[in-house]
């Protein structure tokens, strides 16, 4: 069975991605980070926000979307989009393994190019009004419920 995969497009904050990779490395997941990211990769922050856990965190860097896109394709990968533009709520959302859930940047989300390569599109319902939750969060929210749906929290748990 594939895992789950965690994919970040250009993020900005280094705090974010820290704390992404920790979840990740925590939970046994792969992260993959579309360049270029708005910040150095062995920024303060970031090695602040993912503790010891970075060394721990499955990370793969890709130079750019069309790259990271050509590996989802020769591995054949559902590309999941998490966005504030969907019309599904991720809760609504059958996962599967080995479904990598896809997580724009901080201050733009991702290009129309990215929406459109997109296989699905989910969001997070929020209360009216609001813009959006904390990335972090965000991925933390839609992989436990990925997690929980393909039964990926046994291969965490078990003994």
């Amino acid at each position: 069975m594939k895992p789950i995969r965690i994919a970040l497009y250009q993020p900005d904050i280094p705090g974010n991605t820290g704390t992404i990779l920790r979840l990740a490395a925590c939970l046994g997941l792969g992260v993959d980070l579309i360049e270029p990211a708005g910040f150095d990769v062995s920024d303060r922050n970031l090695k602040r926000a993912g503790m010891d856990y970075l060394a721990m965190a499955a990370l793969t860097r890709h130079v750019n979307f069309e790259r990271f896109d050509e590996g989802l394709r020769l591995e054949n990968r559902r590309l999941i989009l998490a966005s504030t533009k969907a019309a599904l709520p991720y809760t609504a959302f059958d996962f599967q393994p080995g479904d990598t859930l896809l997580f724009g940047r901080e201050s733009a989300g991702v290009p129309e190019n990215v929406h459109e390569r997109a296989d699905y599109r989910v969001l997070i319902p929020m209360v009216e009004g609001q813009r959006s939750i904390n990335l972090a969060v965000s991925v933390a929210m839609i992989v436990g419920e990925a997690l929980r749906q393909t039964g990926g929290f046994a291969s965490v748990f078990s003994p």
